[in-house]
């Protein structure tokens, strides 16, 4: 039976797409005042949901009742599976046919993320829009990035210290829209630097590999990775992965396994073969 779920990555990036597209056509500040608008609303719904009472059974969504991670004060409201995300999937999972009722993700995951998710790819369109601008400058385009870069930082980590918004990666609290946000200006300004103005490219060709077909390898890893891993085990043994010992074992495992993907694209890139939508 057809398991209709919606936190994943690429139903996020679906959901908000047609959104996105919409901005797109606005300038750059009516962008800008949609993404304080949209987190500003998504974080006062959140805020605003009332917190679990005394015997709310935590049992029943996973979690244990003194998991370590539970917050408290305001930002509470985001605690795991008892929160406005989980409420809205007990209602809106549970209209589609299913084996059993939805109760809860395991993983806290939400449908919900998809909006502040959409905040996220509304800096990305910023950021393309700068690179892509005729009136900036090269160094008018660094400076806008590091400057956004800078402030989202600052922002996303002030709202989490005082307690308004805890940065949650899992459910994309719009702290972490922001933090994680203004963390790719940054690399943005920098591979940008470094690439287009300083034209210093060939170390970034095994990048480029991946980045030209992007589609590809997010199917490999979600179709053939376990099956790589354990190829690697039966053909080379379990020790191959543990000559740094047991704690780095799964790095070397991802690193392994990482070259083989990038060898199977390598070989696509070589004979033009790109996936695109």
């Amino acid at each position: 039976q057809t398991n209709f779920t919606f936190e994943d990555t690429l139903s996020q990036i679906g959901m908000g797409y047609t959104f996105l597209f919409l901005l797109g056509l606005r300038s750059v500040s009516v962008q800008w005042a949609a993404l304080v608008v949209l987190l500003a609303a998504y974080w006062a719904a959140w805020a605003l949901y009332p917190l679990p009472g005394p015997d709310f059974d935590y049992a029943k969504v996973g979690v244990a009742a003194d998991w370590q991670h539970h917050a408290t004060g305001l930002a509470a409201h985001w605690n795991k599976n008892s929160n406005l995300g989980a409420a809205f999937d007990r209602w809106f999972l549970n209209l589609f046919p299913r084996e059993k009722p939805f109760e809860f993700n395991g993983g806290g995951y939400l449908t919900l993320s998809f909006i502040p998710t959409l905040g996220t790819m509304l800096l990305g369109l910023i950021a393309g829009g700068w690179l892509k601008s005729q009136r900036l400058g090269l160094h008018e385009k660094i400076r806008s990035l590091v400057i956004a870069g800078v402030i989202c930082i600052l922002l996303g980590l002030l709202i989490h210290w005082l307690g308004i918004c805890p940065i949650v990666k899992r459910i994309w609290t719009p702290s972490w829209t922001l933090f994680s946000g203004g963390l790719c200006f940054l690399f943005m300004a920098a591979f940008y630097t470094i690439i287009d103005v300083w034209n210093f490219k060939a170390w970034s060709f095994p990048l480029v590999v991946i980045g030209m077909n992007s589609i590809a390898i997010y199917s490999l890893v979600h179709l053939i990775d376990h099956f790589i891993e354990q190829s690697i085990k039966i053909h080379f043994g379990t020790g191959i992965t543990k000559i740094f010992g047991d704690a780095f074992a799964p790095s070397l495992s991802g690193t392994y396994t990482l070259a083989i993907f990038w060898l199977i694209l390598f070989w696509m890139y070589r004979r033009k073969l790109f996936l695109r939508i």
